[in-house]
């Protein structure tokens, strides 16, 4: 009797003990106490904004900036919105993070390379550069470059290369070329851009140009977008190109699969890319101008420039996160078995082919995943960008913006939502990389 009893107690109180049970109470507590605790942090912000006056909300984004937005690869009026600013912005921060990316990611594998180098000088040579750049904070670094552009040359004593690229302490100039034709512009798009420039401006522009009856073409002219009227087919044919060469990749692929044979495939797939376009555009007749830049009393006028204040960000954050990535890229490659470059020497491979042709194809698979981390890294140190006046999205929303609404709440949320939007995005992209590449068991 007495067992019986126990027992039945035992599972009467089962649930108790049941870890299902328990596993869903748990997770009911956590997102309970998380759903309050956001409740909490909303609601107390929000008493707070009313007390102080402060309307919520993003309207603000549609009202006159009251601030330029210049240092960066869009320019943006006071009389624009904020709107306008934000975007500014962000451009300015995917720019150097596409750029920071691709060239940490380059000179990171050269040096990871370098580093197990068979050369003592070399090998020594890389390891310096690693065990340096990556221990000197990144901010540090980006102002020992920013402080190196700015002691360059005045745009007067810029150092010129075949008198089309110009180096000083503002920006690296070089030529602009134009597609397709230049758009007209409107009786008010005139007005309005007349209105802006003032009457000492216009007095000049009218001096320059010839006369009133040429101000309209001058007008254009300034604002002359790089894809104008009929420029359509250099896209299209972009287009075509990469998906011609993608096709010829695999027909290549399965062709050496096949019979061996190997065919030049980089230098094949780069010159579809980069000649197929220019054919195209030549044989449409599209026009294509070249406007250089000219020195105009103590500055540069025209061309395409690239602001200092970008190099400096994009060396600092490029050689800085290249150390990390070299050290990826050299523990990637110890990873793979000797075995394998033993095998690549006994096929008749030389060094450099061993390792772009067996070594680091099977090193990917330990490379990528803390890859990913430091293309995340470099992003999000592109916040530092306003230590040196390039305006990214820090600097616009985050920061003139916030200041002069007093929307503190908005502006950090759209600031967050950007880095966390480039985040996904990045680890969404090396994911399916890593999935691509990864290791097929049969």
């Amino acid at each position: 009797m007495s067992v019986s009893s126990t027992t039945g107690e035992t599972s009467g109180g089962s649930w108790l003990y049941d870890p299902k049970v328990r596993s869903i109470f748990a997770q009911v507590v956590v997102v309970g106490s998380v759903v309050a605790l956001f409740y909490f942090i909303i609601h107390n912000t929000a008493v707070n904004l009313e007390k102080r006056g402060i309307a919520s909300g993003f309207d603000f984004l549609w009202e006159p900036a009251r601030y330029d937005v210049t240092g960066g690869f869009l320019n943006v009026r006071s009389t624009q919105t904020h709107w306008d600013a934000f975007m500014a912005g962000l451009l300015n921060t995917f720019i150097v993070a596409v750029f920071g990316c691709l060239a940490a990611t380059f000179l990171g594998v050269v040096m990871g390379v370098l580093r197990l180098s068979k050369n003592w000088l070399v090998s020594k040579l890389a390891a310096v550069y690693v065990e340096t750049l990556r221990n000197v904070p990144v901010l540090l670094q980006i102002l020992f470059w920013y402080g190196v552009f700015i002691l360059m040359p005045k745009p007067k004593q810029s150092l010129a290369l075949f008198d089309m690229f110009y180096f000083n302490n503002r920006q690296f100039l070089g030529p602009k070329v134009f597609f397709g034709d230049t758009p007209a512009l409107s009786a008010a798009e005139q007005e309005a851009m007349i209105h802006r420039m003032g009457e000492v401006k216009y007095n000049k522009l009218v001096e320059a140009s010839g006369g009133v009856e040429n101000v309209p073409a001058a007008l254009a002219e300034s604002v002359k977008p790089v894809f104008g009227t009929g420029s359509w087919i250099l896209p299209v044919s972009l287009i075509i190109a990469i998906v011609g060469v993608v096709l010829f990749r695999r027909w290549a692929k399965k062709r050496q699969e096949n019979s061996g044979e190997q065919l030049p495939v980089f230098w094949i797939s780069a010159g579809t890319i980069v000649l197929f376009p220019i054919l195209c555009v030549l044989l449409s007749g599209t026009a294509v101008n070249v406007q250089y830049p000219e020195l105009i009393g103590f500055n540069f006028v025209g061309g395409a420039s690239i602001p200092v204040a970008f190099m400096a960000l994009w060396f600092a954050l490029s050689t800085y996160t290249a150390t990390f990535v070299a050290e990826i890229v050299r523990a990637g490659i110890l990873a793979v078995n000797y075995g394998q470059t033993e095998a690549s020497f006994a096929l008749g491979l030389r060094s450099g082919q061993a390792m772009r042709l067996n070594i680091l194809p099977q090193a990917l698979r330990v490379i990528v995943p803390p890859l990913t981390s430091q293309y995340l890294n470099l992003t999000k140190n592109s916040s530092l960008a306003l230590v040196v006046g390039y305006p990214d999205v820090v600097g616009t929303i985050g920061g003139i913006t916030l200041n002069q609404t007093g929307q503190a709440v908005e502006c950090i949320v759209i600031t967050m939502a950007v880095y966390l939007f480039f985040s996904l995005v990045i680890s969404m992209f090396m994911n399916w990389y890593n999935k691509r590449i990864a290791l097929v068991e049969r």
